[in-house]
């Protein structure tokens, strides 16, 4: 029997389920494995070099259990480790894999989306100071204003659990007062993890600004890399197979992974030390 080929999807904890879950939506027939590292996250208030470190490992290790291609789930992973990894890690060790991140496909949105080009963006502290988004955004059209908030206690919300509680409101209506006053008519929200809270974002900004996040949009523009990329599409095998893996398996990330992926899932326990 043919080995099974898999698609790998990537996040520092368990925020990135939300979007395998719409990209599995989408394609449904093929192999996915995912990967989270939730023993050492949250990732955006690590250096570069540590990021770059951590996302290579996780790479490997998808590679190394069948993957064809990964995708980097986490913002701050594509933020501050994808460029290299395409330019130096896979050329050298993988010629023939490929790994894609998330930032140009909410770039192109965010841009066809604003109408006074005023852009927020709600980012870990990491991908913030890498201006991944700006540089991007700026490819496509020069005229763009760009407002960069770092959300640094997100993350930690999330991966607590705590989406509901007052904290996370007072803390979300923080860091949006700072963007709501330049104006912003679109607000990325640049981190998986965001996207659980996007329903909480939106009553906050009100119906006059659009709330891009990554989980749909990267479905989509997934499904329209394979279609354009045959020789990639056709080595993955479709057998519906699913497998998830994280570096600290909590009964936490076993119940939420299961609420954010949309079913129960079984989680195995790895070390990519």
């Amino acid at each position: 029997m043919a080995r099974n080929k898999f698609i790998g999807i990537f996040d520092s904890g368990f925020g990135g389920l939300n979007t395998m879950k719409d990209i599995v939506a989408e394609l449904p027939e093929y192999d996915f494995i995912y990967l989270g590292d939730s023993a050492r996250a949250p990732y955006g208030n690590r250096s570069k070099e540590i990021i770059y470190k951590f996302s290579v490992q996780a790479v490997e290790f998808l590679f190394k259990k069948g993957c064809e291609i990964v995708i980097l789930a986490c913002n701050t992973a594509s933020s501050d480790a994808l460029h290299q990894i395409q330019k130096k890690y896979l050329p050298k060790y993988y010629p023939n894999k490929k790994v894609l991140g998330v930032i140009i496909p909410l770039a192109e949105t965010a841009t066809f989306q604003t109408k006074n080009k005023k852009i927020g963006i709600m980012g870990t502290e990491r991908t913030v100071a890498s201006k991944a988004f700006n540089r991007e955004l700026l490819k496509i059209d020069s005229k763009i204003k760009i407002f960069q908030q770092a959300c640094p206690l997100l993350v930690p919300i999330v991966e607590a659990g705590e989406n509901n509680s007052q904290i996370t409101k007072t803390v979300l209506n923080k860091y949006i007062k700072t963007l709501m006053r330049r104006k912003i008519d679109t607000l990325i929200l640049g981190c998986t993890h965001y996207g659980i809270l996007k329903n909480k974002i939106k009553k906050i900004v009100g119906k006059d600004v659009t709330v891009i996040s990554e989980s749909k949009i990267v479905a989509k523009k997934f499904k329209d890399y394979l279609k354009r990329h045959p020789e990639i599409e056709k080595k993955i095998s479709k057998r519906h197979k699913r497998i998830f893996y994280s570096t600290d398996l909590t009964e936490k990330f076993k119940t939420l992974g299961s609420n954010f992926f949309g079913e129960k899932i079984k989680v195995q326990k790895i070390d990519l030390k």
